[in-house]
């Protein structure tokens, strides 16, 4: 058990960003993963033109690389942003204009799972109204999602670096996926788990993986205090790790770890060989 058993992918968006955005698969590959995982791309546009598209998807055919985990459009991110599909107006607008293009996306590289960032709060406005505008988009998500055969990931956050995102624990992430999941009769909803948040909010990680494991439907490490590789902080990921797995989650592993001041390459000394 532990890291040798584990399905890891790396996150191109994190990892490797010394590159430019098409050489990051190789490098992966180069690194000896075969699966990644991407933050949406195109922070500019949720409407990126094929030629862009097409692009990314030679790049990762190329390498050999399997896209294990896209996210939809969220807005300025890495940046101010969270998401967007809970803020009225453009940003909603642009969540949804970007669905299509995201499931499509995914679809022509066998990506099956889509993270769906709620979005910040936003001053002056509803919380309430933000929430059942975000339920209308993440059903529409939903239903994309189920059209391709893919699960659709909601994710919690931590409160400290996200103070204006209102999904920073994890019975708050999986308050949104069952309500998703009650309204399309899918159960295409799942929670996206991320140990690095969760225990930068002070949560019982034990706790978490014993109640949630079977509603999980992605995971991604990082240590903490820090967000760098296991090993620099001061979390027990490999047992962590292993408590998933004992509770029967089989899926990927998402690398979400900031590499310090060294290439990304040489920030993977604390993987078994």
């Amino acid at each position: 058990m532990g890291y040798p058993d584990q399905r890891f992918d790396v996150n191109l968006s994190i990892l490797f960003t010394e590159l430019p955005l098409l050489e990051r698969p190789a490098a992966a590959a180069a690194a000896g993963f075969s699966a990644v995982e991407l933050w949406w791309p195109w922070i500019e546009t949720p409407t990126p033109g094929q030629a862009e598209l097409d692009a990314l998807k030679r790049a990762l055919d190329d390498a050999g690389t399997q896209l294990v985990g896209l996210n939809f459009y969220a807005g300025r991110l890495p940046g101010p942003d969270r998401g967007a599909l809970s803020v009225p107006g453009a940003e909603s607008d642009r969540f949804r204009a970007n669905i299509e293009v995201a499931t499509a996306f995914a679809a022509s590289v066998g990506c099956r799972a889509l993270n769906a960032l709620y979005g910040n709060r936003v001053e002056g406005t509803d919380p309430a109204a933000q929430d059942e505008l975000a339920l209308e988009n993440l059903v529409l998500a939903a239903h994309a999602a189920h059209g391709i055969g893919a699960t659709l990931l909601i994710e919690a956050l931590n409160a400290p670096e996200s103070p204006h995102y209102p999904l920073v624990s994890a019975p708050a992430a999986i308050e949104v996926v069952d309500r998703v999941n009650a309204a399309t009769g899918l159960g295409n909803a799942k929670f996206l788990l991320d140990l690095y948040h969760l225990s930068m909010n002070g949560e019982d990680l034990g706790q978490v993986i014993t109640a949630y494991a079977a509603k999980t439907g992605h995971v991604q490490i990082a240590d903490n205090p820090g967000r760098g590789a296991p090993g620099t902080g001061s979390l027990p990921l490999e047992r962590l790790l292993e408590e998933l797995a004992d509770a029967g989650y089989t899926g990927h592993v998402g690398l979400e770890y900031k590499p310090g001041d060294r290439p990304s390459a040489e920030s993977f000394g604390w993987l078994p060989a």
